[in-house]
């Protein structure tokens, strides 16, 4: 199965997305119920039935309980069996899928223009969230540290990710590695046919991503653009690793990705 082609019951406005969610649910109460059973260890929080700090302390180790086994269960593969986009071509095989869409009024090549030239300045709360997940610490500009007003694509494509497709009103694909095994490094400057071989391979210990922005024609001034996200992990142990750091860092990145989309429609409906 593919996201990459159109759909049907798409809404008329707004923003949908899909995802496997499992494991993400779990570790997202486990989190609630921890900063619940936190907040109540200093003040009880009785009208959530938290009456004392002895349930105070017991919802916290339960919740840790919790996040600890969601961020363990297995994370299923999923394979395309008619690859038709690009995404497809580099990923037929993924554990871990993200997928966001969008109506936008305006036309195919105004929004594949606003998804080139989107800054991180114009996606709500993207620097606040950024900043949070690489804990305030300061370092190289990167897709998690942009430089002011520049197109976030091009600071993702010049730094961590790799440019692997771009077909102009259609389709934008970058791939990057989530997760290598210790001590491995690049030989030489990373190309496209590099990475599509190194993840043919499978080596074991790496985790391979890709992240698209897909355009469809929807009618006279419409389109619908959508991104995914979908990471392939080459065996069991990274499939855990990153199982425990998708599953944590999801809420965030979801909420990144469609305020990165409405920052992309409000350009293309501006121009």
């Amino acid at each position: 199965m593919s996201n990459c082609l159109s759909k049907t019951g798409f809404p008329a406005s707004g923003v949908i997305a899909s995802v496997r969610m499992g494991g993400v649910v779990i570790v997202d109460l486990g989190l609630l119920g921890m900063l619940i059973g936190g907040v109540s260890l200093i003040q009880p929080l009785a009208f959530l039935g938290v009456s004392d700090r002895r349930l105070a302390a017991f919802a916290l180790i339960a919740s840790v309980t919790v996040v600890v086994l969601g961020a363990s269960l297995p994370a299923r593969e999923v394979r395309v069996s008619s690859p038709q986009c690009e995404l497809d071509r580099f990923f037929p095989a993924y554990q871990f899928h993200e997928f966001h869409s969008i109506r936008i009024a305006a036309p195919q090549e105004r929004v594949y223009r606003a998804v080139k030239e989107v800054s991180a300045d114009e996606i709500f709360l993207f620097r606040t969230l950024v900043w949070m997940r690489r804990l305030g610490r300061p370092g190289p500009e990167n897709i998690l540290n942009p430089a002011p007003g520049r197109p976030l694509l091009e600071v993702a494509s010049k730094t961590s990710f790799l440019p692997l497709a771009d077909e102009p009103n259609r389709e934008i694909l970058l791939g990057t590695l989530v997760a290598v095994p210790q001590g491995w490094r690049p030989s030489g400057k990373p190309m496209t046919e590099g990475y599509r071989n190194l993840l043919n391979s499978q080596p074991a210990g790496f985790a391979f991503a890709g992240i698209n922005f897909r355009l469809q024609d929807c009618g006279t001034n419409c389109t619908i653009l959508t991104t995914e996200t979908r990471v392939f992990a080459t065996d069991p142990a990274a499939r855990r690793r990153f199982a425990r750091y998708w599953r944590l860092i999801y809420p965030g990145s979801a909420f990144i990705r469609r305020m990165w989309l409405k920052a992309i429609a409000h350009r293309a409906e501006s121009f």
